[in-house]
Parts: C-alpha cells; sequence; structure tokens
C-alpha cells in the first residue's frame, strides 16, 4: 500500500513539474515575384528570427516567400495554436510588406483580424506576435473604439509588438542586413534589453529597448509599438 502511495505521489510532482512549451511560426517574405516590390532584408530576418527562438525551442516553423501565403499562414498559424494547451506560449513574427490593416503575404493579405481570431481560440497562455512591416500601427488605429478594445485587449494574453505607427514607414538597412525593427528585436532578444541584469528580458524591457535603438537608428522616423495591457507588461519574455 505504502509503495502504491508513493508511486501516485511521485506521479502528481512529475505532472506538476511538466514545461510549458513554446511553438513558434516565423515568416518573410522578400521575393514578391516582382522586382518594383521585392525587398532584401526580411527573409533573412525570418531566418535570424528563427535562430535566435531556437535556443529557447525546438518546435519551429519557417515560411519564407513563395510559402507565405495567406492559406498557407493562416493554416500554420490555426495548427500550433490548436496544439497548444494552458500554460504554452505562441509566437508569430513576419517580415515583409504590410498595408493598412494587414501584413502582406505572398499573394494576398492577411488581415490583423484574421490572425487575432485564430490567437483568440488557443489555448495558450501566451500568445506574442512581432510584426516588421509598413503600417504595423494600424492594427490600433481604433484603439478609441470600445469594439477594438474588446477584441484586442479583450483577448487574453495577447502581446504585439509592431514595427512602427500606422502613417509609418518599417525601414530595413543593407548596412545592417536587416530591418531596423527585426536587428533591435533580435539584440534585445540575446541580452541587449535586459536593463536589470538577471539573465531574463519582460515585454517591458524588450519593448524599451527596441524604441530606443530603432528610434536611434532611424533618426526619430519609425516609432515601434507594443499592444498589450499593462498586466502581461512583467511577463518573462526570454532567458538568456
Amino acid at each position: 500500500m505504502k509503495e502504491i502511495v508513493l508511486s501516485l505521489l511521485f506521479m502528481i510532482i512529475s505532472l506538476g513539474n511538466v514545461e510549458a512549451r513554446t511553438f513558434v511560426l516565423a515568416t518573410g517574405v522578400s521575393n514578391y515575384g516582382n522586382e518594383d516590390i521585392n525587398l532584401n532584408q526580411t527573409t533573412k530576418d525570418a531566418k535570424r528570427f528563427k535562430e535566435v527562438m531556437e535556443t529557447q525551442t525546438k518546435d519551429i516553423t519557417l515560411l519564407t516567400s513563395k510559402n507565405v501565403t495567406r492559406e498557407n499562414v493562416l493554416e500554420k498559424l490555426r495548427a500550433i495554436c490548436n496544439r497548444a494547451e494552458k500554460g504554452d506560449r505562441v509566437i508569430f513574427f513576419f517580415s515583409g510588406h504590410g498595408m493598412p490593416g494587414a501584413i502582406c503575404g505572398y499573394d494576398k493579405a492577411i488581415s490583423y483580424d484574421d490572425l487575432i481570431s485564430i490567437l483568440s481560440g488557443s489555448e495558450a497562455s501566451e500568445k506574442i506576435c512581432f510584426i516588421d512591416a509598413c503600417y504595423a500601427g494600424s492594427m490600433a488605429k481604433n484603439a478609441t473604439d470600445d469594439g477594438w478594445k474588446k477584441t484586442v485587449k479583450g483577448a487574453k494574453g495577447q502581446i504585439f509588438f509592431v514595427s512602427c505607427r500606422s502613417d509609418e514607414y518599417s525601414v530595413e538597412s543593407p548596412f545592417i542586413g536587416a530591418g531596423f525593427f527585426t536587428q533591435a528585436l533580435l539584440k534585445g532578444l540575446r541580452g541587449k534589453a535586459d536593463k536589470d541584469n538577471n539573465r531574463q528580458i519582460t515585454v517591458i524591457e524588450l519593448f524599451k529597448y527596441m524604441y530606443g535603438d530603432v528610434l536611434r537608428r532611424s533618426k526619430g522616423e519609425q516609432h515601434p509599438q507594443l499592444i498589450a495591457p499593462s498586466s502581461l507588461h512583467d511577463i518573462v519574455i526570454s532567458k538568456w
């Protein structure tokens, strides 16, 4: 009887120590099939983001250029959102063209409403998005509208880092081999954002570092935005 009780206790302790999982979907479009609108650094952005995320998780899906179709992105995002359970984390990264209200996949626009809808249906405790695209701040253009607040701020666990305001461009630089936003993100996750030197980087630490770095590099022309309730600002987003 004693052995059975000890076995049950061991099982309970083991279940309680199951680590939360992180699921990542990294996407970037450089080749849009038209030389007039192709980009130079965005596919590299996605690949470099994947490399940094490999220090945090092995569950990473990478899509680039022709594979970043609207259907493919939403299908892959839906799949990882469905796999994620309470306590888990979902991360979505996009680098490419943007337009008011949407990011531009290889073939069609992917609206922010599409992304929010899928993320809202996930059991994951934290859903974090990094959007490096022009007009990315248009996600929050109706921030004073009650309906918008209920949709985004009421969606538990959703955090959006977007590269610029709704009327700004998101700049990529050949000198640093990445977009200003993505470059700041990667440096921040690697430790630059760790203001209190505890080897843990919170949401607000990362954003403050990125904001300052992008503002400096863009000479005040690009302003990253954090769209998340203050209750999520102290979440540890990475350890280094």
